[in-house]
């Protein structure tokens, strides 16, 4: 087909999406089994070229936690271009009219896990955090964390509980876990256990997902897949859960979304025994920055009026930002002098608690005073960014 036959992007009928799980075999070399598994879920579109599907991509229309609420969102997956269509920019188009699409249904941001991230910043993504596997011998958890009393109770159904949401809406970026997450899981893993760890009487503090794997060296190996702990006791009670695998299992892997970012592993008795592998790390894209902020949770003492400046690559708009009794509005302010300058990525990661400090802000280019930096990231940094779920 001529290239300079026109290029649609439209929603998949039957044929059409037969046609992008055979294109997504053939550009990523094996099968995509989540184009079948999701497609209840997903908003699947097409590009297509003269009839024949070259390109195609999932949207998963799920909330994703900031500041304890969930915001309406889209979760991107299983995108591709077909190889001999390549290096013509299909790949923006195709992802632009999938976002339309998919604003226009409600979302207000998007988030992807794609090793483009280069190319994902020049489309206005954002890499809010970075993102590690954990390795460590089962021995060096059994002998560095204590059980500490915890009932242990083997449950049948993975994570999607009051609790899990409840210990989700702690961190920035977590799903708002839909009804159909425990099954997915479990067809793509299904080896999975699940457990729940609570002190007598108690609701759980601590949830916990494990499988297993082969290794190369050790023969098998134990995976954590979900690793939600409420207090440090109940985080030591898991991880020395885990170590009691030691009589068959040498090492436990926490994949590249387990573990939140606390400093739990240096808790062990032997420096050096943890190793750690920087995978690349999940983006986000702010769809409708007034929304996004409209909707997000807000600390509730805090009192903030500050004008800035968005730049994004369809050119710059001032704003107020203001928040107060724990709600946050972004209210266009043409003409007024900004006190802060942003980028839509600085936006984002900034939205997401990624800015620990005003300093981090500054050297990532953030432009304003450091009081008003100060302010701006104090609004956000009450939750640390981590997205447990991989898709």
């Amino acid at each position: 087909m001529p290239r300079d036959t026109a290029v649609l992007v439209v929603q998949a009928d039957d044929q059409q999406r037969a046609d992008y799980d055979a294109l997504a075999r053939r550009s990523y070399g094996q099968p995509v089994g989540d184009i079948a598994r999701l497609r209840p879920h997903a908003d699947i579109r097409v590009a297509v070229r003269g009839g024949r599907v070259i390109g195609g991509g999932l949207g998963l229309r799920i909330p994703q936690y900031f500041g304890g609420r969930p915001v309406p969102g889209v979760c991107l997956a299983g995108g591709c271009i077909a190889p001999e269509e390549r290096g013509e920019h299909l790949w923006s188009l195709l992802l632009d009219e999938r976002l339309r699409a998919l604003k226009d249904q409600g979302a207000v941001l998007a988030t992807a896990w794609t090793a483009s991230t280069g190319y994902g910043r020049r489309m206005g993504w954002a890499t809010p955090a970075q993102v590690f596997s954990w390795t460590v011998p089962t021995s060096e958890l059994r002998r560095g964390f204590a059980d500490t009393g915890f009932d242990i109770v083997h449950v049948t159904v993975g994570h999607t509980n009051p609790r899990q949401r409840a210990l989700a809406s702690r961190w920035n970026g977590p799903w708002f876990r839909p009804d159909w997450w425990p099954a997915w899981q479990q067809d793509i893993h299904p080896d999975l256990t699940h457990y729940q760890f609570a002190l007598p009487g108690q609701e759980p503090d601590g949830l916990l997902t494990l499988g297993f794997d082969q290794h190369p060296a050790d023969g098998r190996r134990l995976v954590v897949h979900d690793f939600w702990a409420a207090t440090a006791k109940a985080a030591a009670a898991m991880l020395s859960f885990a170590g009691r695998h030691n009589s068959r299992i040498p090492t436990v892997m926490f994949q590249r979304t387990a573990l939140p970012p606390a400093p739990l592993l240096q808790r062990l008795h032997r420096a050096g025994t943890a190793t750690a592998t920087s995978w690349h790390p999940w983006m986000l894209r702010i769809l409708d920055a007034g929304k996004a902020v409209h909707l997000r949770g807000w600390p509730r003492e805090l009192e903030l009026a500050v004008p800035l400046t968005l730049t994004t690559r369809a050119g710059d708009s001032s704003f107020t930002l203001h928040v107060t009794g724990g709600r946050g509005e972004l209210e266009p302010a043409p003409g007024s002098k900004p006190r802060l300058v942003l980028t839509e990525q600085q936006f984002a990661v900034w939205y997401t608690g990624g800015y620990r400090s005003a300093a981090s802000a500054l050297l990532d280019g953030v432009k304003g005073s450091t009081d008003d930096v100060a302010q701006l990231v104090a609004a956000t940094c009450e939750s640390e960014p981590w997205l447990p779920e991989y898709f």
